[in-house]
């Protein structure tokens, strides 16, 4: 029987649907902590939504990527000393291939923290001791691999690896430490197209590489102990740095605001600070618009999300408050009084926040639209300590992690 052609645009009109997106890297398609999925559920009952499939997992907080329906994360086996990269079927969780390697390490706080980056042809991930992978996407087999401990006499971090690749159409970025602060690598072969020399003998960080478009130049930028710093896409050149200082690590990556302001925060007593980049003739300059102390404000672990001009993320004034505040640095309203999520991860998806509680696992939907902090619904889904891993969503279908498991909710709407 066919439809009128009136009345069947009707029917479409009606039926919720989720718009499917890959999710092939650390916060996303576009790097920014944002699905562009839609149809996705307002709200559920006491149950929460449905599970999926659930794996168990090596300790530590690797999130996954996603990519045409497969699911990639790092693992780790502590009885057989062993590093792996696995893919998985996002529908039902079944382990499509396992890539191993023996690889000794001692639980630090964790093991695994890095989110691979993959496309259809390409999964590429950094392990703990600073190993560079690429495997062949569908088979799991190695096409090639770098040591950037040995390439670039990079030294590991406090708490191994925590950085996540950067995945663009024909290059791979990654930061390096040691005699490069990053590196272009052409992702079929892995050979270096450029890197950026490091006379400042910059360390390593944990925070990862994010693209940017600041004075009309693509570049990237990077967050490192010393502070922000932004380096051309075109060669590697460094266009602009800013000199502040973050205490023992820095972990969340720097956000660009818009075309000239750069905001990064970090952990221990380190802060925050928003630096205007602006560029006249071939030079750029960076200056500090505010700067503050932790107890002003600061992410300790989470790179804040930018929505309609907002900075949003689990921060502290007091600590491990949900808080949205704008570009300008004030406060516009916070969790205070009403949930604390610690260190928990979060994520945005049809104008509603996913955040988790960072000690009990607990699932927070929160509405991105409101004017203050609203809660849609809740639900236990996880129950392991240090829920601090990233989220991922594709199709629907949200991964989320603990020190122990991992899980896959169905948050289609019906």
């Amino acid at each position: 029987m066919s439809i009128p052609r009136n009345l069947s645009l009707l029917f479409f009109l009606f039926i919720p649907f989720s718009f499917c997106a890959d999710w092939p890297q650390f916060r996303g398609p576009q790097r920014d902590g944002v699905s562009t999925e839609v149809g996705l559920l307002h709200q559920w009952g006491a149950a929460g939504p449905k599970v999926l499939w659930t794996a168990p997992v090596g300790q530590g907080y690797a999130g996954a990527a996603i990519v045409s329906g497969r699911v990639y994360h790092e693992d780790y086996d502590e009885a057989k000393s062993e590093w792996s990269l696995v893919a998985r079927n996002l529908t039902t969780g079944k382990e499509l291939w396992r890539f191993t390697q023996a690889l000794k390490i001692r639980p630090n706080h964790g093991i695994t923290r890095s989110v691979p980056a993959a496309d259809a042809r390409f999964v590429f991930t950094i392990d703990p001791k600073l190993g560079l992978h690429c495997l062949d996407a569908k088979t799991g087999k190695q096409v090639w691999t770098r040591n950037l401990a040995t390439d670039y006499k990079s030294q590991i971090p406090s708490w191994y690896n925590g950085q996540n690749p950067l995945i663009e159409a024909d290059r791979l970025i990654i930061a390096t430490g040691g005699t490069a602060i990053i590196a272009a690598l052409d992702k079929a072969t892995g050979k270096e197209l450029w890197h950026t020399p490091n006379p400042a003998g910059l360390l390593l960080s944990h925070a990862s590489v994010m693209p940017a478009t600041l004075g009309g130049v693509k570049q990237y930028l990077y967050g490192t102990l010393d502070g922000p710093l932004g380096i051309a896409a075109k060669d590697g050149a460094l266009l602009w740095s800013f000199k502040r200082k973050f205490n023992i690590v820095a972990v969340s990556s720097p956000v660009a605001v818009d075309s000239e302001r750069v905001f990064m925060t970090g952990p221990y007593e380190a802060g925050s600070v928003m630096v205007r980049v602006t560029k006249a003739g071939a030079a750029f300059k960076a200056e500090p618009i505010f700067d503050w102390k932790s107890n002003e404000w600061n992410s300790e672990v989470h790179t804040p999300i930018l929505y309609k001009g907002n900075l949003y993320a689990v921060g502290k004034k007091k600590r491990g408050l949900f808080t949205c505040m704008g570009a300008d640095g004030k406060a516009v309203w916070d969790s205070d009084g009403k949930a604390a999520f610690e260190l928990g991860g979060f994520l945005l998806a049809d104008g509603m926040f996913f955040v988790l509680e960072g000690k009990s696992g607990m699932l927070h939907l929160l509405d991105a639209n409101a004017k203050g902090y609203k809660e849609l619904a809740k639900a236990q889904v996880l129950n392991g300590e240090d829920v601090w891993g990233p989220m991922a969503l594709s199709d629907g279908k949200l991964i989320l992690r603990d020190m122990t498991k991992m899980v896959c909710l169905d948050v289609r709407g019906r």
